[in-house]
């Protein structure tokens, strides 16, 4: 298995400013899908995710893999670290083998992204779910994670950013030449900050490579475990 190259970046020793409010309420479902542009079978996929990209309290992230780039077309929105990161879920799923289209609802359940019912079950589903998320605030170039029940173990924070706008790049070689493959929320960017053990934690944000991306910060259990928050900043 192939190691992402991320580096965890260092936590800062400063003082954890006390913010107002709760982030429960702003804690969306959080929709991966796993796909590629030279997977003959993930067209409905993305374009079933690009539709709950736009339903309120639900953030979708398509993530680009590249182990299909060998049928003869490099995909252009893969790295290495988004299959990584689909291999902890395999893993954590107990499957044989990381596969395309998938969709991990939460970080917690997961099915074939061609299945359209069964993927908004799944996020009926953990629309219901109890939630108990940290508070999740920006400021300063900064991120601060708030106290919440840790998991065994410890959580993880990672930053995302990706590309709201709909991309669409036409495949000129494999099992889709001639096809324009279309996608929403691209994923360009995931980097682990660093850890988090249930106790106030800042983290620097790195400055994005692209102006036009969004930022989110997920806090999740280890080795693919579950979402506990997901936030974005305001504005």
């Amino acid at each position: 298995m192939r190691k992402a190259a991320l580096f965890s970046l260092v936590v800062l020793a400063l003082p954890i400013p006390v913010f107002a409010g709760s982030a429960a309420a702003k804690t969306p479902v959080v929709v991966e899908l796993y796909t590629a542009q030279g997977c003959a079978s993930c067209g409905e996929a993305n374009a079933h995710v690009a539709k709950l990209a736009d339903k309120e309290g639900v953030l979708a992230l398509t993530f680009s893999v590249d182990y299909w780039d060998y049928l003869g077309w490099p995909d252009t929105f893969a790295k290495p670290e988004f299959a990584d990161r689909q291999k902890a879920y395999v893993a954590k799923f107990a499957l044989r083998e990381p596969y395309t289209p998938q969709v991990v609802v939460d970080g917690a359940v997961q099915t074939a992204g061609s299945k359209a019912q069964k993927v908004d079950a799944l996020v009926a589903g953990a629309e219901k779910a109890p939630r108990d998320p940290p508070d999740v605030h920006f400021a300063g170039g900064r991120v601060y994670v708030g106290s919440a029940r840790a998991p065994k173990g410890g959580g993880e924070v990672w930053l995302v950013r990706y590309d709201p706008r709909e991309q669409e790049v036409a495949v000129k070689s494999g099992d889709n030449k001639g096809q324009t493959i279309a996608a929403r929320n691209v994923v360009r960017e995931l980097t682990r900050l660093g850890g988090w053990k249930g106790k106030p934690t800042a983290f620097r944000l790195p400055a994005a490579q692209d102006e036009g991306l969004k930022t989110v910060v997920l806090v999740q259990a280890g080795h693919g475990g579950r979402i506990l928050g997901a936030a974005e900043p305001k504005g």
